[in-house]
């Protein structure tokens, strides 16, 4: 950790930084596209800014994330659509996000404003971020919605979230974003385009927590990204979406041939996380499961409903109290005109495409984590004839 800036012994100093890299290799062991072997790499800057003691603004903050990224992701060996990597992104140096965030209220109402990813709020879970595959993070029928997809890894883009506390243990959220990520698919970068269109996100989520909220120190770190509060012991929210630029429908035609353009896309979601158990004599020893919904309107998206599901469990093994054994599944399922659209062109696709995840996390230090992945993808990209892919991930991170 480097901490930039000069402040008193017992106050956190007015700007932090770190440094992570995240090394990832994946062998595809048999089925999907090819048997073979793959890198990945991934370097993180992140720096946090206390906007009250750097610019004199209270109740403020500020975040950037640098990413660099190289070498190929496990799709070109699995073939599969969900991602069996959640570390997937073109190579390259980019801007992931760069906000500043506003509190008011006394902690009871936030703004922030800048280039964001939204999944670090919306559609989250902590007990799923333990899994790489890419549907724990957010659903497959979100993440792949748009134009370009939403504002999300790796592709983020520039808005506007509110978030609002009614009571200590509800938040109400509402993002309104650019309706297409600022590093264009096509190449180059832009923000609100003509024809772009907004994305608006919206969630209500209910929190418990170990102790009341009113317990954190700072007030405007009570709501927010970087809210000072203790870990959730469980969650529920229920959330939904709507671009409103036109979109071209799947399996619907003019007279001249030409697809049918429908205006508006839109989806919902549900996502639940609980601590199932927690041992009364070594606290660390704890079970949670997690589990997630999703829908999108098919005319217009490929999946029109995502499932997602699993356990975890932390201080399984003697004198390993953080060390996380997880078990989940993830399925995407194909929409009916995605269906016939795909038998017109010749294509024959299963419905789903389902992924089953075993993982282990090894917390070796406080600046090192290692993390097998063994993941079984059944039907990958729905394509019939693709065998079952079998994948085993080994991944490293290590802070700086």
């Amino acid at each position: 950790m480097m901490v930039a800036g000069a402040a008193a012994q017992d106050s956190p100093p007015p700007a932090t930084s770190s440094v992570i890299y995240d090394a990832n290799g994946v062998s595809n062991l048999s089925g999907g596209v090819r048997r073979g072997s793959a890198y990945q790499g991934m370097l993180r800057w992140q720096t946090s800014v206390d906007g009250e003691r750097v610019l004199g603004w209270p109740d403020s903050s500020a975040f950037f994330n640098v990413m660099a990224t190289h070498q190929a992701g496990p799709a070109i060996l699995t073939g599969d659509a969900q991602g069996v990597s959640n570390m997937a992104a073109p190579p390259g140096v980019r801007l992931e996000e760069a906000w500043i965030q506003k509190n008011f209220f006394d902690g009871r109402m936030s703004v922030l404003a800048g280039r964001y990813d939204l999944n670090s709020e919306f559609y989250h879970l902590n007990t799923s971020s333990l899994f790489f595959n890419s549907s724990f993070g957010i659903g497959a029928e979100f993440a792949q919605s748009g134009q370009g997809g939403p504002s999300i890894f790796p592709a983020t883009a520039v808005g506007t979230r509110i978030a609002v506390k009614p009571a200590p243990n509800v938040v109400l959220r509402a993002a309104i974003l650019d309706g297409v990520p600022v590093d264009r698919s096509g190449g180059g970068s832009a923000a609100f385009r003509g024809g772009d269109g907004l994305l608006l996100v919206y969630e209500m989520a209910w929190l418990s927590r170990p102790e009341p909220a009113a317990s954190a120190q700072d007030h405007h770190l009570r709501i927010g990204r970087n809210a000072g509060l203790a870990p959730d012991q469980g969650k529920l929210a229920v959330g939904g979406w709507y671009y409103t630029a036109q979109f071209a429908e799947l399996n619907a035609f003019e007279a001249s041939g030409q697809p049918r353009q429908q205006r508006g896309s839109s989806g919902a979601y549900l996502v639940a996380e609980r601590s199932l158990y927690q041992s009364s004599t070594q606290p660390q020893k704890v079970v949670s499961g997690f589990v997630q919904l999703g829908a999108a309107d098919s005319r217009v998206n490929r999946f029109n409903g995502y499932f997602g599901a699993g356990l975890t469990a932390t201080g399984l093994v003697p004198r390993r109290a953080s060390d996380e054994l997880g078990l989940a599944v993830a399925i995407a399922r194909n929409g009916s005109a995605y269906l016939r659209s795909q038998q017109i062109a010749g294509v024959v696709n299963q419905r789903a495409e389902s992924t089953v995840e075993l993982t282990y996390l090894s917390q070796v230090s406080p600046r090192l984590s290692l993390q097998p992945s063994l993941q079984y993808v059944m039907h990958p990209n729905t394509v019939t004839g693709v065998g079952n892919a079998l994948t085993l991930q080994l991944r490293a991170e290590v802070a700086f």
